[in-house]
């Protein structure tokens, strides 16, 4: 029914209305990563980056940036209450989302209307083409990059992980051009529909004090 009201949505709707219309419905456009040829330095870069075993715990630079830091945290869990009602796993996954955000070098509010937008923050959520979890990574990864366990995919960290560094490496290989980076990452390069998702999706998560913290 949702996809049947979404179909004729978009014979009326412009690509950005279309996309506030998906984001409010708590519809998914799942990604449909493409395997393509890495660089061996490239694959790895991703392979440490998957490997890094450190807990998702924020380390920070000095009192300021522990109370950013905070600030942040407190704002966006309850912006999230409503979708994930269990506190533990809200912390958990604010905490993971930030660590591996920051530690991909990416804005935590980009991650967080990625995720709005891929899985409507459903751990479990398996897309058409069989893209999994919170940052919908397409399985062939675990092979490419990881250590072929497609179940870990469902774990909340291994696919933040995933998810992170890839849209990390896409945003590098399109010389940091965001707009064809998420196409990439949706599989519809230089298509309006999905980046224009992700960037309205961003909105409802951004920061105005901004983030001068470290995962590291």
């Amino acid at each position: 029914m949702a996809r049947r009201l979404i179909g004729r949505a978009a014979a009326r709707l412009g690509p950005v209305l279309l996309a506030a219309a998906l984001m409010s419905s708590g519809a998914a456009q799942a990604g449909n990563q493409k395997e393509e040829a890495l660089a061996d330095s490239v694959r790895l870069a991703l392979e440490n980056a998957i490997r890094d075993g450190r807990p998702p715990k924020p380390a920070f630079r000095d009192e300021v940036a522990r109370v950013r830091y905070q600030q942040w945290f407190d704002a966006m869990s309850a912006r999230l209450k409503r979708r994930l009602p269990d506190d533990q796993t809200r912390t958990e996954f604010l905490e993971i989302a930030w660590y591996e955000a920051t530690r991909a070098g990416l804005d935590p509010g980009l991650v967080l209307g990625l995720i709005q937008v891929e899985s409507a923050y459903r751990k479990y959520a398996v897309s058409m083409v069989g893209a999994r979890g919170y940052m919908q990574v397409m399985p062939f990864w675990t092979k490419v990059i990881g250590d072929s366990n497609r179940r870990a995919l469902f774990d909340m960290q291994t696919n933040l992980r995933y998810g992170c560094s890839i849209l990390r490496m896409y945003i590098d290989m399109e010389g940091g051009n965001l707009y064809l980076a998420l196409g990439r990452y949706n599989g519809s390069r230089g298509k309006p529909e999905y980046p224009n998702a992700v960037l309205a999706a961003w909105k409802n998560w951004e920061f105005k004090q901004g983030l001068m913290v470290s995962s590291r």
